[in-house]
């Protein structure tokens, strides 16, 4: 490190203060050459931080870096020699890591700089963090992350409970529009009758009842983003007045007259297959079209298991009778084989009952609902049961075949979650897979 120091310029220390995020200098073993103003007031104690681990520094300030999956950008870094951007989640918080590498006259790296965006759990709009490490997560906020700068419609898709509305406030949050409105519509628990007046407003005494003008949602996004949530459920007839106002930016309060314009982002999500709807005429294809530009994805909570621990952690400090209390590796490991048809909502409800039911400091297997306990608990067999069918001795490569056959076809999370499972490597795991799928069909 001494002799780094000596290499470094003072341009490159008086440049770190250029940024207004938090900015570090780092060497190939992690220690810290220099930081710039921002990043001692975020995760400075008060010692001086050159010299010292920037893992132990984050750790302190409360952002482990490698906590529940986290992966050092460093790491890839060095292996690689590219730019690295990674978002860590934290309970407290995500942190957006963006590291280059910085090369010598020889074209050697020599060190790295490391820029840091930190979003507090309860940033804008009291909403928790994008939590989750898993690749398909990751895909969603690296999505995000492109599209929020500009001014795009974006289209949420993914079952009920997957955090379509959380997704939307993130990319609200990530915006120009971050310090406007953030306007939700709830397109299926509104009327028909209703729902024009709703998003549009009224004039007094445009029908019965109506005693006073009333603002509309659009009128209320003014210079934020509107989020049509289940937009697939917006009745065909009022389907065409929401798209005019998406292609002319302005509206008619119902029973009035002059226009009125309204600036807005909308981010609108559905569960339903739009493009089936469209195909039998049930949703408009001009609105489709137009409200389709960037389509997001989001994954069901089965296809992510390996999000439960970060994504338990941070549900149950927001929940006021959870405070104190931790899941039990027995009970994390019964969640962890469960499919959640209802999502991330089924996770944060069988956790609000558990934490009822717990009496201590741990969350255990015998607080979760009966079904959970009972799929951890393997069958009864008597001791000559056979094997999966098999009525004769054979060889262990073809019996680990057929169990190999049988747990990829069974287990509904990803290969990095089996491989937990089975005892075995993510390495490993691949490495079987291929060889079966080349000699024996394995799909």
């Amino acid at each position: 490190m001494t002799d780094l120091l000596k290499q470094l310029r003072p341009e490159m220390t008086s440049l770190l203060d250029c940024f207004s995020t938090p900015a570090v200098l780092l060497c190939a073993d992690y220690t810290v050459l220099a930081a710039n103003q921002a990043y001692r007031r975020a995760f400075g104690d008060g010692k001086p931080l050159q010299g010292r681990r920037c893992a132990e520094i984050m750790a302190e300030a409360g952002f482990a870096c490698q906590q529940s999956g986290n992966h050092c950008p460093l790491d890839n870094c060095q292996q690689t020699g590219v730019d690295q951007h990674v978002v860590h989640s934290h309970t407290s918080g995500n942190t957006q890591i963006d590291l280059y590498p910085i090369r010598n006259e020889r074209a050697e790296v020599v060190y790295f700089l490391e820029l840091l965006n930190v979003t507090p759990a309860d940033a804008t709009h009291g909403t928790p963090a994008m939590v989750g490490q898993s690749e398909s997560w990751r895909e969603v906020v690296r999505l995000i992350r492109r599209v929020a700068p500009g001014d795009a419609a974006v289209l949420l898709l993914g079952e009920s409970g997957t955090g379509k509305e959380l997704a939307a406030a993130a990319v609200h949050q990530a915006s120009h529009l971050s310090h406007g409105p953030f306007i939700t519509v709830d397109c299926s628990g509104l009327p028909e009758t209703l729902f024009e007046s709703e998003l549009f407003g009224h004039e007094k005494g445009a029908f019965t009842g109506a005693h006073s003008r009333k603002t509309g949602l659009v009128e209320a996004a003014n210079g934020g983003t509107l989020f049509l949530d289940e937009v697939g459920d917006i009745p065909l007839n009022l389907q065409v007045k929401l798209l005019r106002l998406l292609e002319t930016g302005t509206f008619r309060r119902v029973g009035g007259v002059e226009p009125i314009r309204s600036r807005f982002r909308l981010i609108s999500a559905t569960h339903r297959h739009l493009e089936k709807m469209v195909a039998e005429e049930r949703f408009r294809q001009d609105l489709y079209y137009r409200i389709n530009t960037f389509p997001i994805a989001l994954p069901a909570l089965r296809d992510r298991l390996d999000d439960i621990p970060l994504l338990a952690a941070a549900i149950l400090q927001r929940i006021p009778a959870a405070k104190g209390l931790q899941l039990h590796a027995d009970t994390l490991q019964l969640l962890g084989q469960y499919t959640f048809p209802g999502n991330i909502r089924e996770l944060r409800n069988i956790l609000e009952r558990a934490a009822l039911m717990a009496d201590e400091h741990w969350i255990l297997p015998q607080h979760l609902p009966l079904a959970l306990q009972e799929q951890g608990t393997p069958p009864k067999q008597d001791n000559h049961a056979k094997i999966s069918g098999l009525d004769a001795i054979v060889p262990l490569a073809d019996l680990e075949a057929q169990y190999l056959r049988w747990a990829r076809s069974a287990f509904g999370g990803d290969r990095r979650s089996l491989a937990a499972r089975l005892g075995v490597s993510e390495r490993t795991l691949y490495r079987k897979l291929d060889a079966l799928k080349e000699a024996h069909g394995l799909e």
